[in-house]
Parts: C-alpha cells; structure tokens; sequence
C-alpha cells in the first residue's frame, strides 16, 4: 500500500538541494488511488502494530448495518489528489509545504530541518510576520527549498479535558493551510503532522482530525487542487496513516462498506470540525398545518394600544426550546441592571472623591471580566520589552519570608510620578506578579523618603488591583509597610473603606527595620542604601525624642519637689 521512495531518484534537473538531498517530483510518489500496484515494493508494513481495519473479520460484513449510507463515499477525482509519502517533506518539488511553529514563528520551534534547508532567509522573513495565532496560518517564501512556498500554522496544546477544542483548532489549522493554498493561486501541498510531542497531541486522533478535513476540503475544492502529500516521518506515523486513509478515502465500494463500521461516532460536520451540540441553535420548525390563534388575537389591536394587548405566550413557546431561549436575557433588563450598579457605585464613591482620593466610580467587577482583565495584560505585558520599567527597581523579586512565602519587594521612592509611564508600569507589575501569586506570598513595601514624591490616587490602586486578578488578593499574605507616614496610613484606612476591607486590612506597619527582620530575613532582601540611613536616622531621633521626654520628665519631677 505504501512506498518509500530512495533519495538516488532522478532529482530536478539533475541537480541536488543545498542539503545534498535530491529532489522528489510528484511523479516519483504513488497516488494514493494507485498505492494496491505498489505492495510489492520496499518496505511492505505487515501492521503488526496496528492491524488493518479492512482486514479485520468483524469488518468483512459492513457493520452491524445500523447505517446504510456512507459519510465518505468512493470518489476516484478526490482520491487521485492524494498522496501518502515516507521521507523529509523539504525535499518534495511542490507548489508549497507545511511547518508546524509556534506563536513566534522561531527557528527553534519549527519544524526539524526545515530552516537549515531553507536558508536563513526563512527565519528573516517569520522574524517580521508578527507571529501567528493558534489555528491560523501564514506563508512566506520557499527559498531554497524545491517548494514555491512554506505555509506556517501553529497547532493546539491538547489537554484531555478540552479534546474538543484541541480538535476543532488542530481541524482549522489544516483548513487555514489549504485555504491559503487556494487564495495563492497554488495547486499542490505536503504537509507532515501538525502536532508535536512537546503539545501532548495523541498521533492517532490528530491522523483523525488531518485526512477528514483534508477530504472536507478537496470535495469543495477539487478543481483547484491538483496533490495533497501526507507526510511521515515514523513508522509508527506511517502505520496510522494507512489504517486511516481507507476509512476517508475508500477504493472501492468495499472499503467504503468496511469503513461504516470503523469510522468514529464523530467525523465532523462539513469542514471536518467536532458537532458541539450545546452550541446549536435549536429552533424548532414551523408546523405544516396553520395553528388557530386565541379569539381575543383575530382582530388587530390599535397601533396606540399594541403595547397594551394581551398575547397568550404559549402560543410562541410552543415553537421555541425552553433550552435555548432560557441563554438569552432582555436587553434593556441588562442595560437597567448595570445603571443600577454603576449609580450606586457611584453614590458610594463620591465622598472618596471629596476628600481628595481620586475618582472610584464605576460597579465592581465579576470574577469573568477581572480574568478577562488580567489575561489581556499579561498577554501584552508579555509580547513587549519593559526592560527601562524594571531598570528603575520599582518592583522587584525577593527572597521568600519567615514563612517560607516569596517575597515581592516595592520601593515608593523610586516611583517617580512625573517620569513613568503608568500603563507601561502596570503591565511590568502584572508581569512579574504573575509567577508568585499563583501561591501565598508577601509584599515589602519600603516607605522611606517616598512621602517626598507625588503618588497615584485610590482611583489608579483599585483599578491595579483589579487588574491584578483575585487570584492576587486569595494569595496575598501580607503586607509589611517599613517607615509609614501619618499621610500613608491614612491612605490605607481609606483603601480599607472604600476598596478591600479584606486585601488592606493585611497591612502589617513596621517601623525599624529590625522589626521587619522579625518577619522576612535580613539577607532574604535587596535594601536600598538610602533606607538604611533613614532607619538609622529614624532611630537616632527617636532615640533623643526619647531622652528629651526623660528630661522632661525629671525636670517635671524636680519642680514639683522644690514647690513641695
């Protein structure tokens, strides 16, 4: 059914690739129609892994006769478009290939071989594509390459418990190729196996998802696509591929009955995706006989009184899925309810705004739309370089606590309001947040000399916060404050009442800093110079406030001797 084709074939004018290997015409590579002529020649896989689904005895009667009509019918046009090929796809002489790549589009998540076959004009050309999403597909230049072109697509991570989703992305990549191939004015493609071991895919289910879209997609396109080569490069690949491809491309009328009771319970709908039956839209059809309508309903209504009338609602329902229409929800009832919110948020904001806190309007979140929040600008902090944002040591990683909690380390001084770009800021903090707060941890928050510099207001800190996520505030240990002002706590008393009783009342104010050794090690931090001279400042006027308060006292004391 299968064969490899030798490297010492005729290659393209006699004249090897760059890489020494020789090029591999579609003339060398036996049509999958063609493939029963060929079980003669080299390497004939007895399948002693995997048997043959069409040899199988309990295949020979075409099932159990529950279903009579083929989904993938015997279709010689379609089946001469394909082809099943052994050996590296950069060495094929067609119209474009596939790599499979990740978002960045690098060289060292691409495809193996694929760019030191090409040349380094490839990763030239990907390093200013942008990258590209999962599921999509782009395509730049062959190259050095026999192949015009290289369509690039980046293939799901698969998890058990979302098959669905990894299936139905994994479906649109291949159809994004083939369409690409088609908007290109191309006709013939090799693609290998979109799916690498590092994304967990299952070889077996990922063959499923290839040749069914694949055979989707030439029943549409068949005038436009002249050859489809299925890669392998394993001979455990090899092996599913031709159990599989009888399944979805039958011979002959026998193949086509075997595969009744082979094929899975899901093969897709047109496109080769997974039917997801909760995402119909389930609309019952209209009866074929006219349905009598209330008396009280036969004669119009006024236009002034439509609102008015009394309709019988059972009439409707009876055509509609209680299922479905219990998704929707009014419109205007949602519009109405978050008015609401809003105009009691903002009620409740207004004094914090009096008192010079800044503006704190605005409903709260849901635990939906703070996820959502935070995933748009870890995506973006992400994708940029904040390198000058984390060169003013604002923010930055400690050790861990007494407790054994990693430590985030703030320094307000070194905020410097004027000079900041604040977005740029936030996705810097959502940045290197993000890998302590998925467990307990603790913030140090060094106050010293930061009393000097101009500092956002609780309108900037609530909408941080709600950036950060509710995973942040369920995780946060606490805070330690070293060196507070009047000014601060009061900002935190304020914070407490009008943002999170919950996250601020874990505030913990220290004022030395062997205080706060108490509660995080002293070789557990990174301290500023100019903190410690604060703290020894700090602790020489206390020390005199202290001596003055004694003298006081006894100066007290002796008077109230000599009056005696």
């Amino acid at each position: 059914m299968y064969v490899p084709v030798a490297t010492s074939a005729t290659p393209r004018g006699g004249v090897p690739t760059d890489s020494g290997d020789s090029v591999v015409t579609l003339d060398q590579v036996p049509r999958w129609n063609d493939t029963d002529q060929s079980l003669g020649f080299e390497t004939p896989f007895s399948g002693s892994y995997f048997p043959d689904p069409l040899a199988s005895p309990s295949g020979a009667d075409g099932g159990d006769g529950s279903e009579s009509v083929s989904r993938f019918p015997v279709d010689h046009e379609v089946n001469s478009k394909v082809y099943l090929w052994r050996g590296n796809p950069w060495n094929l002489e067609v119209d474009a290939v596939i790599n499979s790549t990740n978002e960045s589009m690098d060289e060292a998540h691409s495809s193996p071989g694929l760019h030191a076959a090409a040349g380094p004009g490839l990763a030239e050309e990907c390093a200013v594509l942008g990258g590209c999403r999962t599921g999509m597909a782009k395509v730049t230049s062959g190259y050095d390459l026999p192949a015009r072109r290289i369509i690039h697509t980046v293939g799901p991570k698969y998890a058990v418990k979302y098959h669905t989703a990894a299936e139905n992305a994994l479906s649109h990549c291949y159809r994004s190729c083939l369409e690409l191939l088609v908007e290109n004015g191309l006709q013939s493609i090799a693609m290998g196996c979109i799916y690498t071991e590092a994304k967990n895919y299952p070889r077996e289910p990922a063959a499923h998802v290839a040749i069914r879209t694949v055979r989707r997609f030439l029943e549409k396109q068949k005038d436009n696509i002249t050859a489809v080569v299925f890669c392998t490069v394993s001979t455990t690949d090899t092996e599913i591929y031709k159990r599989l491809l009888p399944l979805y491309f039958p011979r002959d009328k026998h193949e086509e009955q075997v595969a009744l009771s082979k094929l899975p319970a899901d093969v897709g709908d047109e496109n080769g995706e997974t039917i997801i039956d909760e995402r119909k839209i389930r609309i019952k059809p209209l009866p074929k006989k006219s349905v009598s309508r209330p008396p009280e309903l036969l004669v119009d209504p006024l236009v002034s009184d439509v609102g008015m009338a009394h309709r019988n609602s059972s009439y409707l329902d009876s055509f509609l899925d209680p299922a479905f229409m219990s998704m929707i929800k009014d419109p205007d009832q949602r519009r109405l309810e978050q008015w609401e919110k809003t105009a009691e948020a903002q009620r409740g904001w207004n004094c914090a705004k009096l008192l010079g806190y800044g503006d704190l309007g605005g409903p709260p979140l849901s635990a939906a739309e703070e996820y959502s929040l935070h995933s748009r600008y870890l995506s973006k902090a992400n994708s940029l370089n904040l390198s000058e944002i984390a060169e003013m040591k604002i923010v930055y990683r400690g050790g861990v606590d007494s407790e054994g909690h990693p430590v985030m380390v703030v320094v307000g001084a070194h905020f410097l309001l004027r000079c900041l770009d604040l977005e740029r800021f936030v996705l810097h903090v959502v940045k290197e947040f993000e890998p302590i707060i998925q467990k307990p941890f603790t913030i140090v928050y060094f106050h010293s000399a930061a009393s000097l510099q101009m500092q956002p207001d609780l309108g900037w800190m609530r909408r941080l916060q709600q950036i950060l996520g509710r995973k942040h505030q369920s995780n946060l240990h606490a805070i330690y404050v070293l060196h507070p002002t009047f000014g601060l706590k009061a900002a935190i008393f304020a914070l407490q009442l009008f943002i999170d009783n919950v996250v601020w009342k874990k505030v913990v104010y220290v004022d030395r800093l062997l205080q706060l050794f108490k509660y995080v090690p002293r070789e557990q931090l990174t301290i500023p110079d100019f903190v410690f001279q604060l703290s020894v400042m700090f602790h020489m006027m206390s020390s005199i406030f202290v001596f003055m308060m004694l003298l006081c006292t006894m100066f007290h004391f002796q008077i109230s001797m000599y009056c005696f």
